[in-house]
């Protein structure tokens, strides 16, 4: 079986400048916010990227921040795990003894996006990148 990278990490923060403002002065990391139509996500980058937002340095990964929710389940940091697909990845995760959490989402301009529980109760989530136009897969 092909190993499937982390590609994207995920944090809660219950105020998003807060957040902003202090991993820009602790690391250094670039804040976007998406807005309401995006549930307020905040993508981050942590290492440099290219003109299309692609990581320039081999194994870094960038991340987001969600508001945090306390009437949600697993509200804590989490990984997104790159898949080629998404509807076998959801089924070898069952099969290994995991708990898919409801289906498949879109998230215009990235791909379609799963969160799982896995055997020791982390929230995990997988994540199927649009192709682009090269035929390659879109990296976070």
């Amino acid at each position: 079986m092909e190993m499937n990278p982390v590609v994207h990490f995920e944090m809660p923060a219950e105020d998003n400048k807060r957040m902003a403002d202090f991993y820009r002065k602790a690391f250094g990391w670039k804040a976007h916010f998406m807005g309401k139509e995006m549930n307020n996500y905040v993508v981050v980058n942590t290492t440099d990227t290219d003109k299309d937002g692609m990581i320039k340095k081999p194994g870094a990964i960038n991340g987001g921040f969600f508001e945090k929710d306390m009437s949600k389940p697993d509200q804590y940091p989490s990984v997104v795990i790159s898949v080629d697909d998404i509807k076998a990845a959801m089924k070898r995760v069952k099969d290994a003894g995991g708990e898919v959490l409801g289906e498949p989402m879109d998230i215009p301009t990235v791909g379609t996006y799963v969160s799982f529980r896995d055997t020791e109760g982390n929230r995990v989530s997988i994540l199927q990148p649009l192709v682009s136009p090269d035929g390659k897969p879109d990296k976070m």
